[in-house]
């Protein structure tokens, strides 16, 4: 019997586009899971992608969170059993963030528990005004398990994301973006718009410089200054031997447009 859709992802301009369509509110059930692993493995393979998008299907729901009514069957079943539970969850989200790609969330809808963790393993967010974003786990007398203890104090900073997680409040996307939680805030029904506009003007330059950018920061973040400055000249390293860096400085030189070839 052919499995339903719940993940699908297009290519359009060297943007690869994700859509989480699972009614009514595109929770993180097995299936999400199971193919949202499958589309960014795709993708992390498919030479013309450049920049990735993700959003949700319809308009109610980015992600609305995790599948609850699964979660019975974790309880009491031992430490071992909910940490793979865990590890089950984190990994597609992994698989996104680690990415060479710039990835975008379009949050256009209810971003809660899981669906807060997925957009936080995304490079970038574009949160439309109407949504709420949060990680409400304690008020099921859990805690985040899908990386929100992990990235969201490193996109905000200890204390707010304690208080984020410690009394479960969801916030509006202005409140969002005053701390950092999203880039921007764009009117109901704009978020992919917007998202591609960022998209494209990613695309408009060579794939090569963006990457070892993204590598750079990511890989350095984890280090102290000091060793995270290695990192980063090495990767500069890197990019003066690609075929674009020749491109771009002697476009610029010559006072012309770079033709760049993501080589």
């Amino acid at each position: 019997m052919q499995k339903v859709r719940v993940v699908a992802w297009s290519l359009e301009k060297n943007i690869a586009k994700i859509v989480i369509d699972n009614p009514p509110v595109n929770v993180l059930s097995a299936a999400v899971i199971e193919q949202l692993n499958e589309v960014v493995d795709e993708i992390e393979r498919h030479p013309d992608v450049k920049a990735v998008i993700l959003t949700g299907g319809g308009e109610r729901a980015f992600v609305a969170g995790g599948d609850i009514k699964g979660f019975p069957a974790w309880i009491g079943q031992g430490v071992e059993e909910a940490k793979q539970k865990a590890l089950w969850l984190q990994e597609p989200l992994n698989k996104l963030e680690q990415l060479p790609h710039p990835t975008i969330a379009a949050i256009n809808g209810l971003a809660l528990g899981g669906g807060c963790e997925l957009a936080l393993s995304c490079d970038i967010r574009i949160a439309e005004e109407q949504i709420i974003i949060g990680l409400p786990e304690v008020k099921l007398g859990l805690f985040p398990g899908a990386g929100g203890t992990q990235r969201l104090p490193r996109l905000i900073g200890k204390a707010r994301a304690k208080e984020m997680i410690f009394t479960g409040e969801s916030i509006s996307a202005v409140e969002a973006e005053r701390i950092g939680l999203v880039n921007h805030v764009v009117p109901q029904g704009k978020a992919l718009g917007k998202a591609l506009e960022i998209a494209e003007k990613i695309c408009n330059h060579s794939s090569q410089p963006i990457t070892f950018a993204k590598q750079s920061i990511d890989v350095g973040y984890e280090q102290t200054l000091q060793e995270g400055l290695v990192t980063e000249a090495d990767y500069f390293g890197q990019v003066f031997q690609t075929k674009d860096v020749k491109e771009g400085v002697e476009a610029f030189i010559q006072k012309r447009q770079p033709n760049f070839i993501d080589q």
